[in-house]
């Protein structure tokens, strides 16, 4: 066989082996989604139809958390059993609605050869995910970060984050609170220029500290070191093109901080770094930033440059008499590194 075809080969049966061990992988999770969510009705179903006597009823997840947990070990604890119950209680009637929906008064016929197909459709992460989400009280905000965390094939790991550093709130203080309710519903990001950004932009990962001094390339250079981080945490479809891009006018050199492309937007996004307060010297240079590259580099099919001067302390009243009353291209966001509370945020919302 030639390398060629050996290389094709190889190529081919990696892919299977791939999809494979990630159908595996869903399908274990289906699984144990769907054992979880069966023996929380289960404990229900008995707490309230068992025997009336009160002190049967407080102790039933206890004593059978203890049978279990000697039977299989761990992963029975009653904290783990309560976790099933909420599970039940919190998605029951989505369930419901979908068997309803789909097999009508048939529904108890065919439950049993159908379950496992509909929460394989109704539930898409992980157990981590959902024990997470029911911790949030707010349906709409509960359904946003579940939404979200599936098209964004978020980790467990980084969709802690995304809730810890408080997305749905600082989304509602930069977006239209009717279009993200909406949105929570859909699993979307409006991707209307910069409401594909989020309000303040949380740098708590680069571990620069509040106190300590740091210039503008410290900053920039501790965003190239955690990039993947960074282009999440600005929003979705952005590719990174690069750091200190040079433009020359007249002899003049002139050095862009960082340039992306949003494959949603179809548009170059530029982004300058000021560690304090924005000033209107700011502005027009990212106005000349932006000029260039919708003269110069941009193609004929995509839309026009945004420019995003990160900073340190905004100034809305420069940035309101300096740029045209149209203006829809050039952005200012603060930047924090720390996490806002989400007392703090919803104050602000309110």
């Amino acid at each position: 066989m030639k390398p060629v075809e050996t290389k094709s080969l190889f190529q081919s049966v990696r892919e299977l082996i791939e999809d494979s061990r990630t159908q595996v992988v869903r399908n274990v999770n289906t699984i144990m989604i769907y054992t979880n969510f069966s023996i929380g009705k289960m404990i229900v179903e008995e707490e309230q139809n068992g025997s009336i006597r009160a002190s049967y009823a407080e102790t039933i997840v206890k004593d059978l958390s203890k049978s279990l947990s000697k039977e299989y070990g761990k992963g029975y604890s009653q904290r783990n059993l309560d976790y099933f119950k909420q599970f039940y209680l919190v998605y029951r009637d989505r369930i419901a609605q979908t068997l309803s929906a789909q097999f009508g008064d048939k529904t108890q016929q065919h439950a049993q050869r159908t379950l496992l197909t509909v929460f394989a459709d109704q539930f898409k992460v992980s157990w981590s995910h959902y024990v997470q989400l029911m911790k949030i009280q707010d349906l709409d905000e509960r359904r946003y970060y579940e939404n979200e965390a599936i098209e964004s094939n978020w980790s467990y790991r980084e969709f802690q984050r995304q809730y810890q550093s408080s997305l749905y709130e600082r989304l509602r203080l930069s977006s239209n609170k009717k279009s993200l309710k909406e949105a929570s519903a859909e699993g979307r990001i409006d991707e209307n220029t910069i409401n594909a950004l989020k309000s303040p932009v949380v740098l708590e990962f680069l571990d620069l500290k509040e106190d300590s001094r740091y210039s503008e390339n410290d900053l920039e250079t501790a965003i190239i070191n955690k990039l993947e981080h960074f282009m999440m945490e600005l929003g979705k479809g952005f590719l990174f093109e690069g750091r200190q891009r040079r433009i020359t006018l007249d002899g003049d050199h002139f050095w862009i901080d960082l340039v992306f492309y949003n494959r949603l937007l179809k548009c170059f996004v530029i982004i300058d770094l000021k560690i304090g307060r924005l000033t209107h010297q700011d502005i027009g240079q990212m106005q000349m930033y932006v000029n260039y590259y919708d003269r110069k580099i941009k193609q004929d099919d995509e839309r026009p440059t945004l420019g995003i001067i990160l900073c340190k302390e905004d100034n809305k009243t420069v940035v309101e008499f300096t740029l045209p009353l149209n203006n829809a291209q050039i952005f200012s966001k603060e930047y924090q590194l720390y996490l806002p509370s989400k007392a703090e945020l919803k104050k602000q919302i309110e």
